[in-house]
């Protein structure tokens, strides 16, 4: 059992992860979730790469509960301001499989490595990732960057909306940031596909957790073909780790809340969404409370809701 103050983390793994923090200390990046104020005493790092990864999944009712995404990004939102120095990254785009039958898969390592290429990310590059709240969005690029070997990345906590909330500047320009190599040393681990996933409902040491929201967990309300959710699959909604201004809950809250879903402390978890995206912030809290054994299902409920011999569970009432 995990402790943090009550129920869950044992003491010596919160040992374990604090020290972890103070041996990076000689690294640029302070810790996985970095704060405004850290952000702006560094704005002007020559090792340090801002990325803006502002985007949306527009939703749209078609009837009976079943919902239309479309997912977008929002460089023209960039392009009309953004923290001094950050370069725009089109979670739609730049860092997809374009090829994939399954909307939103991460792209293959040589499409990923040029998207950071361009931008001036290396394998000594440290990364901040900012998003609208510092939410899925800004996840989702840590996930990658962590799936491509590249663990020196950190998100912004509160992102742009908490930036621009206390005045601070802005810029109209695209820097032109000088390319360096970025080398990808896949963590195969951190990524799991439909068969895996399926092996692994009431397998003993794993856990299954869904990040979408309570009702379209229940199967009330739905994307794609079907209803209902991964059997087994334990709820826990992204937006419970976040606070309403869109800052991460502490490590006390965020352990707790794992507590009350249910989750182990020494099972693997894998995670999934509607595509993946959402999923990532799961991930990342756990990774925030010292959890490391876990994995994205990437096709998530894109993909496992297309294919009729994959089951699911659904209880609306």
């Amino acid at each position: 059992m995990y402790h943090l103050g009550h129920a869950l983390f044992p003491g010596a793994k919160l040992l374990e992860y604090r020290r972890a923090i103070r041996m990076t200390s000689q690294q640029l990046l302070p810790d996985s979730l970095v704060t405004t104020n850290w952000l702006a005493d560094n704005l002007n790092h020559p090792d340090l790469r801002i990325v803006d990864i502002r985007g949306y999944v527009k939703t749209e009712d078609i009837g009976g509960g079943q919902q239309q995404a479309t997912y977008v990004g929002a460089p023209a939102e960039y392009d009309e301001g953004h923290i001094p120095g950050a370069l725009y990254v089109d979670w739609t785009r730049d860092i997809v499989d374009g090829e994939a039958e399954v909307s939103a898969q991460i792209a293959p390592p040589e499409v990923f490595a040029e998207a950071m290429e361009v931008r001036g990310i290396g394998n000594e590059t440290a990364v901040v990732v900012a998003d609208h709240t510092g939410g899925h969005f800004a996840t989702r690029l840590w996930w990658a960057l962590n799936y491509h070997g590249h663990d020196q990345v950190a998100i912004l906590d509160g992102g742009y909306k908490k930036w621009t909330a206390e005045g601070r500047p802005l810029e109209q320009a695209r820097p032109s940031p000088k390319r360096r190599e970025f080398t990808p040393k896949i963590h195969p681990e951190m990524r799991v596909e439909a068969e895996d996933v399926r092996a692994a409902i009431g397998q003993l040491g794993t856990q299954i957790v869904d990040a979408r929201d309570a009702e379209t967990y229940a199967g009330r309300v739905y994307r794609g073909s079907r209803r209902g959710h991964i059997p087994g699959a334990l709820s826990v909604p992204a937006k419970s780790l976040y606070k309403e201004d869109g800052t991460w809950l502490d490590v006390n809250e965020l352990a707790g809340r794992f507590s009350e879903a249910g989750i182990q402390a020494d099972s693997r978890i894998v995670s999934y969404c509607n595509g993946g995206v959402t999923a990532t912030a799961v991930l990342f809290a756990l990774y925030r409370i010292g959890h490391r054994h876990f994995a994205n299902y990437d096709g998530s409920w894109n993909e496992w809701g297309e294919r009729p011999e994959l089951p699911v569970d659904v209880n609306p009432e």
